[in-house]
């Protein structure tokens, strides 16, 4: 690494631009501060290419001299992969590259930039006829880019699968700077090792995704959406089960909320109104995709076919465009709005979907015997399994003696998640947050791989150092 800071911020600046590099820490707030809040290093600075030659530029000078880089999209993940962990890196910010190359809704698919925003190609599909269906809470500010490379779900995962599944082929710069051309509009390649697969969900440490050939479905027709009372999350759990059996890949969301979360959005006047038609413990809110052609009642026939043979006692069928944003709006703010309640230690966690409501019993059950008072606040897609199993603090609690001692809550919640076959992560990586953990938890064979790979494609170690994989320093 060159010896002086000023040094590499000259050099950056030469080779994209003055413009577009930023070196002073109060101008890189927006980039080096992340969601949670969690880590606080500053970076060398924050680099803006204004296309793929001048990130294969970047990375070439990177890799010869072993500056770390971070690739970032909107920065709105949570588990710390896309700000700095040591102070000494680079943020190489996505955002410039957000042209559309290529709709082709009859093949089924578009060529997007990496720093395309996810809302933006949510309006390209659209206005093409067609449904780009991932979609996540951020969807304003997360690209392409940074949901490919933390291989995000989202609500749609039970219709449409994650990121993964979503794509079809990347463009990415490497770490020695060669291009890989991979934007393939094919269903099938069987051509050996897929390094699409690889790229995605590898959180910047193999290479840097510049744009993708994502896959196009055909728009519903309309949507049914209800917000549904039930008892508890194993009667949740029987409700998804007939669901699924009579809408099958029409079912398009299934999301489980506890009341605490309702009553402290409508506490700090997050929403409008309740979108729950009675006090209930549990809510589900289902929705059910209707195809052109389909019957628009399969959710209302559910419905009712439940409340007669008393698996459920009450819903809210949305009637309007309204009534079905506010739902939205309502199971979308559910982390958010623990924030207005103090401090909350979260967790992204998968089970077998079977063993969701034994996860939820379990955790609550552990949670407070270790801190009498949490306030429980499990949400998420029990239709995949993945939960964001959260705990707020007790009412008057000191928050930072209280997420002091988070340690012991979490070792409690993953030894559960383990001993249930789930995963300590479902949809928002390992970034730095969960280094030690993945070190704990992962089948050595894989993780002997994984270093294999990254070393074999990053032997300098300068995309994302320490993200993931514990690596060596660009300094050693």
């Amino acid at each position: 690494m060159p010896d002086k800071p000023s040094q590499i911020i000259a050099t950056l600046e030469s080779l994209l631009g003055q413009s577009n590099v930023i070196s002073e820490v109060g101008d890189m707030a927006a980039y080096i501060n992340e969601p949670r809040k969690r880590f606080f290093k500053p970076a060398l600075g924050v680099v803006f290419p204004r296309d793929v030659a001048g990130v294969q530029k970047l990375m070439r000078w990177a890799n010869e001299h072993k500056v770390a880089l971070i690739p970032q999209g909107g920065n709105t993940g949570l588990v710390g992969a896309q700000v700095p962990l040591s102070g000494r890196e680079i943020i190489v910010s996505l955002r410039h590259l957000n042209a559309v190359r290529h709709v082709n809704a009859a093949d089924g698919h578009m060529v997007v930039e990496a720093g395309l925003t996810l809302l933006s190609a949510h309006e390209v599909a659209e206005k093409a006829g067609a449904l780009f269906p991932l979609t996540i809470a951020s969807e304003g500010s997360a690209t392409i880019g940074g949901v490919l490379s933390t291989n995000a779900g989202g609500t749609q995962v039970l219709a449409y699968g994650n990121a993964r599944a979503l794509c079809l082929g990347v463009e990415a710069v490497m770490a020695d700077g060669a291009l890989y051309n991979g934007l393939s509009a094919l269903r099938k390649d069987n051509t050996g090792y897929d390094l699409r697969d690889l790229l995605i969900g590898a959180e910047g440490t193999l290479g840097i995704i510049t744009a993708a050939t994502l896959k196009l479905f055909a728009q519903p027709q309309a949507f049914e959406t209800a917000w549904i009372n039930v008892a508890s999350p194993e009667i949740a759990l029987q409700l998804f089960l007939r669901l699924r059996d009579t809408a099958q890949a029409s079912l398009s969301a299934f999301e489980l909320m506890p009341r605490f979360g309702v009553d402290i959005q409508l506490k700090h006047k997050m929403i409008a109104r309740d979108p729950s038609a009675s006090l209930s413990p549990w809510y589900v809110m289902a929705e059910i995709s209707v195809p052109k052609g389909g019957r628009a009642d399969i959710l209302t026939d559910a419905l009712e076919a439940a409340f007669e043979s008393g698996l459920i006692g009450d819903a809210t069928l949305a009637s309007s465009l309204a009534d079905r944003q506010n739902m939205w709006k309502t199971r979308e703010q559910m982390s958010e709005s623990q924030s207005k309640e103090g401090a909350s230690i979260k967790h992204d966690v998968s089970v077998p979907v079977s063993a969701v409501p034994e996860l939820i019993g379990r955790g609550c059950a552990v949670a407070e015997k270790l801190i009498p008072g949490i306030r429980p606040c499990p949400f998420g897609h029990l239709g995949d399994g993945n939960m964001h199993f959260n705990f707020t603090q007790p009412v008057g609690a000191d928050p930072k003696i209280y997420m002091a001692g988070a340690m012991p809550l979490h070792e409690e919640i993953y030894e559960i998640v383990l001993d249930l076959g789930g995963s300590i992560s479902a949809e928002h990586g390992i970034g730095q947050l969960k280094v030690d953990l993945l070190e704990q938890v992962k089948d050595p064979a894989a993780l002997a791989a994984m270093v294999a790979i990254k070393d074999a494609l990053d032997p300098n170690n300068i995309l994302n150092p320490g993200k993931v994989l514990r690596n060596k320093s660009v300094s050693e």
